[in-house]
């Protein structure tokens, strides 16, 4: 999952007043972005991931339960309308839990009796310390994405990724020759930002281009 743990240089910069500030303010919020989840909460998102996978009888069937479930949480463009545009995958716990539920129901068909995953590694999906964004761009060469980079923007406020990961080679869309699709995997620790705010992320590259995709945090899980 490639989770990296949370620094003290955020709490640092904020100073005592804002320390105090966000101390109040998230003692006051029913966060949209499922965090504190329990081991209960966990093993009911790893049914719903679970449930309709075992009813999937066929390989087409496999594949729109995929697509219908990764649509539910893209942001951005919608790719089946517009293959070129930019879109972002938010990758939550809840997210996790779901795609490892399938999982487990896709291993117990293949392996012919039930598969679960231990205890041991719910609780870790439990304390990933990061939000993961998966990032879809188009561009027209294979190099476009090359040193892009990512924050998330809330109001006056500039939050910046813990990791981001190397911009895929650009693939070339079918139909389309002179256009290229790339992602790169950014993360950001869920203590760095608000998790129920209207959120712009923005992917700024080298040669000066922006690129803007609205979020509501609230509306997600």
């Amino acid at each position: 999952m490639g989770a990296s743990w949370l620094t003290s240089r955020f709490l640092f910069s904020m100073g005592l007043g804002g320390i105090l500030f966000m101390m109040l303010f998230l003692a006051d919020r029913s966060w949209a972005i499922d965090v504190e989840l329990t081991m209960e909460q966990a093993k009911t998102s790893l049914a719903a991931g679970r449930g309709p996978m075992e009813k999937a009888e066929t390989v087409e069937q496999v594949a729109s339960l995929i697509k219908a479930t990764d649509k539910a949480i893209r942001l951005g463009a919608d790719l089946e309308k517009n293959p070129c545009g930019t879109s972002a995958i938010l990758k939550t716990k809840t997210y996790w839990l779901e795609y490892f539920g399938r999982r487990e129901a896709a291993e117990s068909k293949r392996q012919k009796t039930e598969i679960r995953m231990p205890d041991s590694k719910i609780q870790e999906i439990l304390e990933m310390p990061n939000l993961e964004l998966e990032i879809g761009l188009c561009g027209e060469e294979e190099f476009f994405a090359e040193g892009a980079q990512v924050v998330l923007q809330q109001g006056r406020h500039n939050i910046q990724p813990v990791d981001i990961g190397a911009p895929a080679r650009g693939r070339k869309i079918p139909g389309m020759p002179n256009s290229y699709t790339s992602r790169f995997t950014a993360r950001f620790a869920y203590g760095d930002f608000d998790h129920q705010a209207q959120t712009t992320v923005a992917v700024f590259f080298p040669d000066g281009k922006l690129v803007n995709i609205e979020a509501d945090f609230s509306k997600i899980k």
